[in-house]
């Protein structure tokens, strides 16, 4: 089930730029991997690496350094687009921001190998995590999720999943999939990236940054994931902003500037007082001692219970099997009660209408039959209209933004 979703999803969801915007080269004097086809600056330190995947493929990433930074944002990109075209923005969040960024792109974008597919982009942002974790060393209540577009898809999937995280950022995100296209009221089983069921099991802040004027994902998506946030944050609603240009607004990076400024500080109060707490705790040694002989005690009592629950049935079976003897012997005398006083016809009448009930038992039944097809004929004309729908080029780039 879930390979026809992803195939469906790579016909309609993704559109890599083709050829790439960048190529990879090593550097003769360091013999690293580096980026080419996109501008270098000379303050900038960064790095180039190929992380294998759990689905087989090997994704390219690109880890840029702040030495100031205490945070790490791990940036989804949206569609139609790669780390060559995304390389100027991610150093600016990184400059600006003050935080490490690890930007990726998905398999089958860039010189990532493979196709793009739904699964294939759950597996590309975990790699990408765990080349933070193992490579650098980055904690898990350090690391900013950031998904812009389709990148919400795999960016919520993996903040279910990451219950220290310390934040998500959505940026213009969607429902899912199929909601971008058609405003359906429940989640299909062919639908992809079903946001709208996953948002509630993020723990951590979310801020959601949509444009009231985006006409790709309309600016509902972000309100509806929004309400159903579990730890909400102040959203930024850009008004006139379409789907491609929010970062040109001042608004945008002054109020992620707010946004950092505000974990960052409700992590350095949620530590204050986790060190007052472990401070004034006092020693359990003597508790802990009867804790540990406390376990046996409870086998007993448990095994004790155990015996008693066997007695209780025991009985209870016992009353019931005098009960049934008693049913029976009742039974008995009844049916020769019932042979000596009741003459045949009455038994005749008995069975004719035990046959009138029957005939419309019958007709409900075949009625009911009829029901259950109708009901899902009705849901497979659903489906396929649903999945006709799907031929939609509802994730394209328009004319503009090509």
């Amino acid at each position: 089930m879930g390979g026809v979703t992803s195939s469906m999803a790579a016909k309609f969801a993704f559109f890599p730029p083709n050829p790439p915007s960048y190529n990879l080269v090593v550097d003769e004097s360091t013999g690293k991997l580096t980026i080419s086809g996109v501008p270098l600056k000379d303050n900038v330190n960064f790095d180039v690496l190929k992380i294998p995947t759990k689905r087989g493929n090997e994704i390219v990433a690109l880890y840029v350094k702040n030495p100031s930074a205490s945070l790490t944002v791990v940036y989804s990109h949206g569609n139609a687009t790669d780390l060559g075209q995304m390389f100027e923005l991610f150093t600016e969040l990184s400059l600006h921001l003050c935080v490490n960024l690890m930007g990726y792109d998905y398999s089958g974008y860039g010189q990532s190998s493979g196709k793009p597919t739904e699964q294939n982009t759950y597996a590309d942002i975990e790699a990408t995590y765990r080349c933070l974790e193992e490579n650098y060393g980055v904690k898990e209540e350090d690391v900013i999720l950031y998904g812009q577009s389709v990148g919400s898809g795999p960016t919520l999937d993996l903040a279910t999943r990451l219950p220290r995280l310390r934040a998500v950022v959505l940026h213009s995100p969607i429902l899912s999939g199929l909601r971008v296209i058609y405003p359906v009221k429940r989640t299909y089983w062919f639908d992809i990236y079903k946001n709208i069921d996953k948002i509630p099991l993020v723990d951590c802040p979310v801020l959601i940054i949509h444009g009231t004027a985006d006409d790709v994902v309309d600016c509902s998506h972000g309100k509806k994931l929004w309400e159903n946030c579990k730890e909400k944050y102040e959203p930024l609603w850009l008004k006139g902003g379409s789907h491609c240009n929010l970062e040109l607004y001042p608004e945008y990076i002054k109020h992620l500037k707010k946004f950092m400024s505000a974990i960052e500080k409700a992590s350095q109060l949620r530590n204050e007082s986790g060190h007052s707490r472990d401070e004034s705790e006092p020693p359990r040694n003597s508790i802990d001692h009867r804790e540990k002989s406390r376990p046996s005690m409870d086998l007993r009592e448990k095994s004790r219970s155990s015996v008693d629950q066997r007695e209780k049935s025991r009985s209870s079976v016992d009353q019931r099997e005098k009960s049934r003897s008693s049913v029976d012997q009742r039974e008995k005398s009844r049916a020769s009660i019932e042979c000596k006083e009741k003459p045949r016809a009455s038994t005749d009448r008995r069975d004719k209408s035990r046959k009138s009930v029957d005939r419309p038992e019958k007709a409900r039944n075949s009625t009911d039959q009829l029901d259950k097809a109708r009901n899902s004929i009705d849901r497979f004309g659903d489906m396929m209209r649903s999945v006709a729908l799907c031929n939609i080029d509802c994730f394209k780039p328009t004319a503009s933004e090509v």
